[in-house]
This record gives structure tokens, C-alpha cells and sequence, in this order.
């Protein structure tokens, strides 16, 4: 008697029936843990550290910005892998957990776009310069746009994610540049890594502790609306073949 082979622990959670039951306690669970860290990382990060001895207060924006720029880069790097899931296994929930991915990596991008401008402004003497790291985060925010235009605009769902897919790889160089900016270019307005494994000390414990806290805030903050967007895409295709068997019966 043979026994039926078990799926693996990580491809079971592309059946939708099983995403949404993992989805039911770490959901609520993701989000109170989210809620809790960003309010403790920004609170400590803008009321209790002490001002920068060459910034000033300013370099408080770092608790807002620094974890918004790293979601927006790691949300595209998410549809990414989420894309290329799709393309290889075609697992619907990959493709849908991309599509929800983009409006939360939009958003983090906008607001590190406008953070950046903040502390900028004052640092440079002016809110935007053309420098490359700067350009490959706002070319990076226009693929955002792009890529959830294109999925509203057609309106079969595997042919979406076909060609998203395909955009998404092509958006990556600018991810990828985005985040390693600072290595590839010296030159430029744009300030170097805030953080890095390289030798040397950076930043003070002081400014790293809550950073480290509302970094693992936004990072939970992206998983939950990730989650509760992509319950949203199944209900949604669901609902539409509903609607569909119900015309093709009537």
C-alpha cells in the first residue's frame, strides 16, 4: 500500500483554501506586532534620541525615511520572486500576492520620495537633485505606477500576470539600483549607507535601536497589507467565477 506523497511545507500555501487559513491568525497577528513596533521605533526614534551633532533634529526623519526606502525596494524584490514563482509553477497565489504587493511598495516609495525631499531640503539647500541615486528611486516609483496600470488594464487574469511578470523583471535593475546605490556610485548629493556590515561604525546605538525597531515595524506593516491584499484577490477571482457559472447556467 502505497501512502500519497504530502506537499512540500513551502508549496502547500500556493493552494488558496490553505493560504487563507495560515492567513486567518497571522493576519490580526502581524498586525497588532506591526502596530506595536512603529509606534514604539518612531516615538523613541523622534522623542527620545538626541539631535545630530552636524544635522540637528532633522536627522530624525532617518526613522521615517530609512525604513520606507528599504520596504519600497524589498516590496519590488517580494513581486520579484513572487513573479518568477508565477512564470515557472504557475501558482495563482504568487501572482496574486504580487499584485497586492505593489500599491504598499508604491506608497513606501512615495513617502520615501517626500522624506528624502524633507531631510534634503535643509541638508542640500534644495529638494530634489538629479543625482543617480535619487533618479533610480523615482524611476523605480513610475514602475509601480506602470506595473499596476497594466494589471487594471487587462482583464484576463493569467495574461495580467504574464506580462507583470515580465515588467517586474525589467523594473528590478532599478530596485537593485536603488538599493545599492551607495556602493556604485561615490559621487553625488545623496548621503552613503546609513547602515552596513562593512567595518567602522556608521551611526550610534542611540539612532540604531529604535531604527532597527521601526524597520521591523514597516517590514511587518508590508507583510500584513501584503496579506490581507492578496485575501482580497482570491475573494475577488472567486467572486468573478462565481458570477461566471452563474451566467453560463442562466
Amino acid at each position: 500500500m502505497t501512502s500519497r506523497s504530502q506537499p512540500s511545507t513551502l508549496w502547500e500555501y500556493a493552494n488558496p483554501v490553505r493560504f487563507m487559513r495560515l492567513s486567518d491568525w497571522l493576519l490580526p497577528a502581524c498586525a497588532v506586532a506591526a502596530l506595536v513596533l512603529s509606534a514604539i521605533g518612531l516615538i523613541w526614534g523622534f522623542f527620545f534620541t538626541p539631535d545630530d551633532f552636524r544635522q540637528g533634529a532633522t536627522v530624525k526623519i532617518l526613522f521615517l525615511h530609512v525604513p520606507a526606502a528599504l520596504m519600497a525596494i524589498n516590496a519590488w524584490i517580494m513581486m520579484l520572486v513572487a513573479s518568477l514563482i508565477w512564470l515557472i509553477r504557475r501558482h495563482h497565489v504568487s501572482a496574486l500576492a504580487a499584485r497586492a504587493a505593489a500599491p504598499v511598495g508604491a506608497v513606501m516609495t512615495l513617502i520615501a520620495l517626500y522624506t528624502g525631499a524633507v531631510w534634503g531640503q535643509p541638508m542640500w539647500g534644495t529638494w530634489w537633485a538629479w543625482d543617480p541615486r535619487l533618479t533610480s528611486f523615482l524611476i523605480l516609483f513610475l514602475f509601480y505606477l506602470g506595473y499596476m496600470a497594466l494589471w487594471s488594464a487587462i482583464e484576463d487574469g493569467d495574461t495580467a500576470a504574464d506580462l507583470t511578470a515580465v515588467l517586474c523583471l525589467v523594473g528590478s535593475v532599478f530596485a537593485l539600483l536603488s538599493r545599492y546605490a551607495a556602493f556604485f556610485w561615490s559621487q553625488g548629493l545623496h548621503q552613503g549607507a546609513s547602515l552596513s556590515l562593512q567595518p567602522g561604525t556608521r551611526m550610534d546605538w542611540a539612532y540604531k535601536a529604535p531604527l532597527y525597531i521601526s524597520m521591523t515595524g514597516f517590514g511587518l506593516i508590508f507583510l500584513a497589507l501584503v496579506l490581507a491584499g492578496t485575501r482580497t484577490e482570491i475573494r475577488s477571482r472567486r467572486m468573478k467565477a462565481l458570477m461566471a457559472r452563474e451566467r453560463m447556467q442562466g
